[in-house]
């Protein structure tokens, strides 16, 4: 199950149907795996905090991932939260030319791949969850994120 919840109007009214292009980047890359997710989409002051008290950084960032604990005797295990900055995620696109909503998705697919357990701390595991998010983007009609434009 994939719970969206859209805690500031910007990504409303930026990103059309915007419950639906997270839904649908979540599912894809959750691929066969079965869990609960909720994706928090709210501003910058949100994740700067969130961020300040769990990562004790104290600026804004564009996607945190919160993976959960097991929940024993759960039918669906939670596989945690992901919560996406709108200014920062917003100004990303626009320094990137991308469609905000193309960023959000990719975004997304990297949020839930971290609570799958991927991380990208060092060259080799880097190099394998962007290959794994670069085939799930292509699948979803998403140009590769990492590609360097000329």
């Amino acid at each position: 199950m994939i719970e969206v919840e859209v805690e500031v109007e910007a990504w409303s009214a930026a990103v059309a149907d915007v419950e639906a292009v997270v839904t649908r980047a979540a599912r894809a890359a959750l691929g066969s795996a079965t869990g609960t997710v909720t994706i928090l989409l709210t501003d910058d002051d949100t994740v700067r905090d969130l961020n300040a008290r769990f990562r004790g950084k104290d600026s804004p960032t564009n996607v945190l991932s919160f993976p959960a604990a097991p929940m024993p005797g759960a039918d669906v295990q939670p596989l945690g939260d992901i919560v996406l900055a709108h200014e920062t995620c917003a100004a990303e696109a626009e320094a990137q030319s991308k469609t905000l909503a193309n960023h959000l998705t990719h975004l997304t697919v990297h949020g839930v791949l971290h609570l799958l357990g991927r991380d990208h701390e060092v060259d080799a595991e880097a190099e394998a969850m962007e290959a794994e998010e670069r085939e799930i983007l292509a699948d979803l009609g998403v140009a590769d994120p990492y590609r360097v434009l000329p």
